[in-house]
């Protein structure tokens, strides 16, 4: 901590005209993660090429270091045991490291990505040096209580209790979708998402196969779309990309469906430039999910002119309008149509690049940056 501190410039007095100091907080930041990863990542860049803020982004680490960036940006990895090694996640080690880091940083707005992380402790430590806390909504009662095999309502209970519990010393909610159902109250601020520049449309020779890319876990409703392959007429191969906790499961599955020769599994694709391919070139990209608290792959997917199916629930489903055939909350049949109609469509690739042109991070984080703004003056008046 010794170290953190030389690094860090010193204290200033709490101005809100000044550049906002931000802190993002995130246990969910696995080699292999997803959605809140790609948004912190692109968000730590656009700190560092923007500079309109001061960006702190604290994670779990194999060991306590605190790394400047950039003059705009600094990374605070905290000790943490590494418990899923599908898609690197970690758990912090206890909660001294986090409120330290807080006091340290004093930021004067922390995002609390999950609600796992000593919420309650990292709420109190901003709000009494007079910051504010954000809970962000990434997930859903529903969303957690998927990935367990077993009675779903019974642990949707539980996770609704904690979330609520979590949520409460929040100054404002964030989310993309409608927090209320989870958390009993409202987001007070909308959660943005954008696009790599690699998510635009290329001329691809469509292949014949349909992608899945993401998460390998029950409640992304691979289980779902591995049904409406074995009731489908054409027998289209499938491609699963990604890594999880059920991939041994999903594998079992397929072949208790007679699925073994139609379904392939591919690892987890880094790289922005080479997915943006992998989008382009699937007859298909198929996001069966009937708990996404939005669905970025959709987003990414249809902006680099892929023929998208996503379930009708994901909020990134409503923005992509007719670039997205979407179907019934897990129902196989409705699941079958929608990629069979997807795949018998042609792509409208000027409608893609107007769609990625209208999203990019830049515009997304901008317009956070305000709210942001607008809800540390309101805390301080």
């Amino acid at each position: 901590m010794e170290a953190a501190t030389a690094l860090l410039r010193p204290r200033r007095p709490r101005d809100t005209r000044a550049r906002l100091r931000i802190a993002d907080v995130s246990m969910f930041y696995g080699e292999r993660s997803g959605g809140i990863r790609t948004y912190l990542d692109e968000k730590v860049a656009w700190a560092v090429a923007d500079g309109a803020c001061e960006h702190h982004l604290i994670v779990p680490g194999r060991r306590e270091r605190h790394d400047p960036a950039d003059g705009a940006s600094m990374r605070h990895e905290l000790p943490s045991l590494r418990v899923a090694a599908a898609n690197g996640y970690r758990v912090p080690v206890g909660g001294r490291g986090l409120r330290d880091t807080l006091r340290l940083v004093r930021p004067d707005v922390v995002l609390l990505h999950d609600p796992f992380w000593r919420p309650h402790e990292a709420c109190a430590v901003v709000q009494a040096a007079g910051g504010a806390a954000v809970m962000v909504h990434h997930g859903s009662a529903d969303l957690d209580a998927g990935a367990i095999p077993g009675p779903h309502r019974v642990y949707r209970r539980g996770f609704e209790s904690w979330l609520r519990h979590a949520y409460a010393p929040a100054d404002a909610v964030m989310a993309a979708c409608d927090a209320r159902p989870d958390v009993g109250r409202h987001a007070e601020l909308e959660l943005r998402f954008g696009l790599h520049p690699a998510f635009r449309p290329r001329p691809a020779t469509r292949g014949d196969h349909v992608l899945y890319a993401g998460r390998l876990s029950r409640e992304k409703g691979i289980f779902t779309l591995l049904e409406a392959a074995a009731a489908a007429s054409e027998p289209w191969p499938l491609r699963l990309m990604g890594a999880g906790t059920a991939q041994d499961a999903v594998t079992a599955h397929a072949r208790r469906l007679g699925l073994e020769r139609r379904v392939t599994l591919h690892p987890y694709e880094p790289d922005r430039a080479a997915l943006a391919r992998l989008y382009a070139t699937a007859r298909c990209v198929v996001m069966p999910g009937p708990w996404e608290t939005f669905g970025l792959v959709a987003f990414e997917a249809a902006a680099s002119g892929a023929s998208v199916v996503a379930c009708e629930t994901a909020p990134s489903a409503a923005r992509l309008g007719p670039l997205a055939h979407t179907f019934a909350p897990e129902d196989p049949i409705a699941l079958g149509r929608a990629i069979a109609a997807a795949r018998a469509a042609e792509p409208d690739a000027a409608a893609a690049a107007r769609f990625a042109a209208r999203h990019t991070w830049g515009e997304a984080f901008a317009r956070e940056l305000s709210d942001l703004g607008r809800l540390v003056a309101a805390r301080a008046a």
